[in-house]
């Protein structure tokens, strides 16, 4: 498929727009960083918040230009959409709550969508964005940054190639301690949207990380959940959406599946963790330490994978850049989503065949992970009963 009505990109660098991210926010200076790494991308244009005194603002400090600097998500693709120099992709970096209509609003547009998680707030949502996506044949990224990371892809190909055999369990957990204690109520900004259920949605801790653990979950294991058995508890008295989320999974095919998320577990910082066993052997990764994969071949010692070193496949070399021994982490992983979506783009816009290696979790990805949600909080209001995933 063609890209129409683009001028040049700048450089051989795609021309990136952003809505959300401004001042005062965290995951929108993640994305740009990430976008710049690998020089693939410039942002040239942004409604940066809801404010449009803020948006503006935030744009000038990041150099955007005064005629790109736009008060709202509306006016930057009315006016973009008619540019000779017009933006190749949208990043949504929002509020759950407004992921749909803007990332809609772009489709319309004939934007391209990079969307951070989860995808939208509901199932129905989630399910339109689908189609929409199907009609427009636009590309959709969702930024499950955890896929990014070089070992990961390098578990999901063993995984694949049968080195582990069939996977019996898989056991994945990410516990947190920064909402411990009610900072929502002193006006913490993270803190307070993410307990927010008009702005978060109807999860809170399932939905903030829980949905990032069961995404690597599927992704490294390539196996879909049937059914699930969730408790969400909120233990912080006075909040809103839960704080703590246990679920049990079973996959198709016979796999069983354990995962717990929490954001009240003192002495944790973001311990993302998986583990897969199979028939033959098991494989161990953690976000803090994310360089190095444990394969245990059964009946045998541990092997330690390193990231650049020996055992590390053509999955994890194309998508790391400094010799082991330097430590690459989470900035890194997201970069490798915006340069896995450059790549894509690109070979669209040059007419080549698309490189089966370029991967990134994509729309379908992303309805998964907000079917999962809406799941567990049915199952937990249910009392712990099992819930197809559809």
């Amino acid at each position: 498929m063609s890209i129409e009505g683009r001028g040049d990109a700048i450089g051989g660098r795609l021309r990136l727009g952003m809505v959300g991210g401004g001042q005062g926010a965290f995951i929108g200076a993640v994305h740009r960083m990430a976008a710049r790494l690998d020089d693939r991308w410039v942002l040239v244009a942004g409604a940066l918040s809801s404010d449009p005194a803020r948006a503006r603002a935030s744009a000038l400090e990041l150099g955007i230009a005064e005629d790109r600097a736009y008060a709202s998500y509306q006016d930057m693709l009315a006016a973009e959409a008619g540019r000779p120099d017009r933006i190749d992709a949208v990043a949504i970096v929002t509020p759950n709550h407004m992921h749909y209509p803007v990332a809609r609003a772009a489709l319309e547009a004939g934007f391209d969508v990079i969307c951070d998680k989860p995808l939208t707030a509901t199932v129905a949502e989630a399910e339109a964005l689908a189609d929409l996506v199907a009609a427009s044949g636009r590309l959709f990224a969702v930024t499950y940054n955890y896929t990014g990371y070089p070992l990961i892809r390098q578990a999901r190909a063993m995984v694949a190639a049968g080195a582990i055999g069939d996977i019996r369990v898989v056991q994945v957990e990410y516990p947190q301690a920064w909402l411990t204690e009610p900072i929502e109520q002193g006006g913490q900004k993270q803190a307070d949207w993410r307990t927010d259920p008009a702005r978060s949605g109807a999860g809170g801790c399932v939905g903030d990380i829980g949905t990032h653990a069961y995404d690597l979950a599927r992704f490294v294991s390539g196996l879909e959940a049937e059914t699930i058995l969730a408790e969400l508890t909120t233990f912080v008295p006075g909040r809103r959406l839960d704080d703590n989320v246990g679920v049990l999974i079973r996959y198709r095919g016979g796999a069983r599946g354990m995962l717990w998320a929490s954001q009240v577990a003192p002495g944790n910082e973001n311990g993302l963790r998986l583990r897969v066993y199979g028939s033959r052997g098991g494989l161990e990764w953690s976000q803090e330490d994310p360089n190095y994969l444990w394969f245990t071949p059964f009946g045998e010692p541990k092997r330690r994978i390193t990231r650049g070193g020996d055992g590390a496949g053509p999955e994890a070399g194309r998508l790391t850049r400094v010799p082991f021994g330097h430590p690459e982490g989470y900035i890194e992983g997201f970069a490798n989503i915006y340069r896995e979506i450059a790549d894509a783009l690109a070979a669209r816009k040059s007419g080549a065949a698309a490189d089966p290696a370029v991967i990134f979790p994509d729309v379908a990805d992303g309805l998964a992970g907000v079917r999962f949600v809406a799941a567990a909080v049915q199952s937990a209001a249910a009392g712990g009963t099992w819930v197809p995933l559809v």
